[in-house]
């Protein structure tokens, strides 16, 4: 078995209920959320642990005391802290997310010290064995992203690539990564790029998923028992990339991952239970 490790961003998730999404120019008014664990990086992070796999983190945040609340309950989750590095110059992230009556979110990122450069966490990638799985998103400089993809591969370990939040890589690392995940409105934006994934996996939200020639239906999760949408592509990626480094096929991976999406609706938050 292999050890995932996953390369994003470390945000701390203020999270604001309304009853539905402002109009541009308008004002609602909205009920506190609560503050939560997030970034893509954290939630992938966590979504892996949870589906059992040795997990570490190559992250970066902010000297402050929210950077040190989040690698405290990384630790007690279970997940490797020690290639996280602090930032003297930048705080940590933070996401300002709003979420409406039907569980839909809009989100706004603030990087801090997730936008800053850190070559140490391409060195770490670069440490990565046959089995590993290096797992990335894009809410990181995409330099890091590409050289530590690059640098991954080289060392035998299998690159799943998360074009999310969607912007252009170059076509070397898109081409090495299997797979590559997207959702609907991003396939749309990596087809009009003109790049051609040599193994790409979609996600429909509650329709299911698609990988090459897999594809797995959406889970039903009643109203009642819907808490938001906030982290579910994160837990299907975390979860995917669990299984891949268990050894599974892409088929039992797919439904792995599908399983766990479906999961992370049921609770608010991109994480169960990641108030800070």
């Amino acid at each position: 078995m292999g050890r995932v490790v996953v390369l994003g961003s470390l945000n701390v998730d203020v999270v604001t209920l309304v009853e539905r999404h402002p109009l541009p120019g308008e004002t609602l008014l909205g009920e506190a959320g609560g503050t939560f664990a997030g970034g893509k990086g954290g939630n992938q992070a966590v979504a892996a642990a949870r589906a059992g796999a040795d997990v570490a983190v190559l992250a970066r945040v902010g000297d402050d005391g929210p950077g040190r609340a989040y690698l405290d309950r990384l630790v007690t989750l279970g997940v490797d802290t020690n290639a996280v590095s602090v930032s003297s110059t930048a705080p940590t992230g933070t996401a300002f997310i709003t979420v409406d009556e039907q569980g839909e979110n809009s989100i706004i990122v603030v990087a801090g010290a997730n936008g800053e450069r850190d070559r140490a966490l391409v060195e770490h990638a670069s440490s990565l064995r046959r089995g590993d799985v290096l797992l990335c998103s894009l809410e990181v400089p995409l330099e890091t992203v590409a050289d530590a993809a690059r640098a991954a591969h080289r060392a035998g370990a299998r690159v799943v690539l998360n074009l999310a939040p969607y912007a252009a890589l170059p076509a070397d690392v898109v081409a090495l990564a299997d797979p590559v995940v997207v959702n609907e409105s991003e396939m749309r934006a990596l087809a009009d790029s003109g790049l051609i994934p040599q193994s790409l996996l979609v996600t429909f939200g509650a329709a299911g998923a698609r990988w090459g020639l897999e594809g797995v239906d959406g889970i039903p999760v009643a109203k009642r028992d819907l808490g938001d949408t906030v982290g579910a592509g994160d837990a299907f990626c975390g979860a995917l990339a669990a299984a891949l480094a268990d050894g599974a096929d892409d088929r039992a991976a797919l439904e792995a991952a599908n399983r766990a999406g479906a999961a992370a609706v049921r609770w608010v938050g991109a994480q169960p239970d990641a108030a800070l």
